[in-house]
């Protein structure tokens, strides 16, 4: 297994980190609870929680943890000041080998920058400048993946690499593009461009209630090989 946690953060980085005690306070700026979390780097105490909220509401951000294995006792202890589980993340990964197969001529292309097109269709997803602006931040190798069906632009992604891993985020497809095979032929795309570019391994990050997102991993035979969660709280 890769270290997926740091595979996130080079080809998701968040705009600035900060420290507050043992705590990473990451400033988001629009780009999603990924770049936007805590996370704890060694012992910590009930004003160090303290400090990293002070923070957060500095940068204009809700309070908010990232909980891996080996934070129990910050879990605990953020549920007992009130902050509630919030969006469980499920961790896939694979041999770049296993992902690549069969692609529909004309149905998935390689693209950096992103067309307008590509960012249209990440809109309809919510993915907005906010999370673009984090794919242009990553300083790796990268792209982003545009699918067609039919003659009609279908689907977005954004793939990137760090060490021999490579990471796969943003997949939205059209929605009455789907149920075609986009999303297949786009993660192969991806793979193959991975390989290409030296990766050895693939991985995704997807939340546990995204069941069409699971069932699509599950059925290219990617493995869960972690998970985390995140706490957060609002008056």
């Amino acid at each position: 297994m890769s270290d997926l946690f740091a595979v996130t953060e080079a080809t998701w980085p968040a705009a600035a980190v900060h420290n507050a005690g043992p705590f990473l306070v990451r400033e988001g700026r629009g780009g999603g609870q990924r770049v936007s979390a805590a996370t704890a780097e060694g012992s910590w105490s009930v004003a160090d929680i303290d400090a990293v909220e002070v923070m957060q509401n500095g940068l204009g951000q809700h309070p908010l943890f990232m909980i891996r294995p080996g934070d129990e006792a910050l879990d605990a202890a953020l549920a007992a000041r009130g902050y509630a589980v919030k969006d469980p993340v499920a961790l896939y990964e694979a041999p770049v080998a296993d992902l690549l197969g069969e692609i529909r001529p004309l149905s998935a292309f390689t693209i950096w920058p992103p067309l307008a097109i590509m960012r249209d269709i990440w809109a309809e997803g919510g993915i907005g400048p906010g999370r673009i602006a984090v794919m242009e931040r990553a300083e790796g190798p990268k792209t982003a993946i545009l699918g067609r069906v039919r003659d009609r632009a279908a689907g977005s992604a954004y793939v990137a690499i760090h060490g021999k891993t490579a990471m796969l985020h943003a997949l939205h497809i059209v929605a009455d593009q789907r149920r075609q095979g986009s999303a297949v032929n786009m993660m192969r795309k991806a793979a193959e461009w991975a390989q290409d570019h030296g990766a050895e391994r693939f991985s995704v990050l997807v939340t546990q209630a995204n069941d069409a997102a699971n069932a699509l991993y599950a059925s290219l035979k990617m493995q869960v090989v972690g998970q985390y969660h995140y706490r957060s709280y609002k008056p």
